[in-house]
């Protein structure tokens, strides 16, 4: 914050919200996994990384727009995926994607490349290890891992300020 009252400008970012379960095993994973030292943040599913701050407003409105009214979307932890110095799980969810898909197409112009990219919906339980260390944890995931249902419980925004994120918005699905 400034003097003021008015917080300082950041890039937004927006999240998909897991059902209280749901989170628990994730966030437990990531406890197990994840370089204590670098592991500042609950286990999240991020839709982008970098939205303008002046978008805030619009964002809001589309995020109520989008699960105001709706059922919580199906989805299913389906995979073990590797990122080449971690370890994440890979979230299937048809509607969830299609939510982003129609949000891009709102912000388009304003995307950073690494939001204009394909989107590959996963929760990373391990980032910036050795690789070594990745591929034997990804061996033993997958080695245990089954597939099951998730619940996408709603949609988060939260300002990235170079250090834990802070909340902006929660809108949950109804239902």
């Amino acid at each position: 914050m400034t003097g003021s009252a008015t917080p300082i400008q950041a890039p937004i970012i927006v999240t998909a919200l897991f059902a209280a379960a749901d989170q628990a095993f994730l966030d437990s994973q990531r406890r197990a996994f994840f370089p204590p030292e670098r592991n500042q943040l609950a286990a999240h599913l991020t839709m982008f990384h970098h939205l303008p701050p002046s978008g805030a407003a619009e964002l809001r409105q589309r995020l109520v727009a989008e699960t105001r009214g709706v059922a919580p979307p199906r989805a299913r932890l389906a995979g073990v995926i590797s990122l080449g110095r971690g370890v994440a799980y890979r979230i299937e969810c048809p509607a969830l994607e299609a939510i982003r898909g129609r949000l891009a197409d709102s912000f388009r112009g304003l995307l950073t490349p690494q939001d204009q990219a394909g989107w590959r919906a996963h929760v990373t339980v391990q980032n910036k290890v050795d690789p070594g260390e990745a591929r034997a944890l990804i061996e033993r995931l997958k080695a245990e891992f089954v597939a099951r249902p998730v619940v996408i419980a709603g949609l988060a925004t939260y300002w990235y300020r170079g250090g834990p994120w802070e909340p902006l918005s929660r809108h949950l699905f109804d239902g």
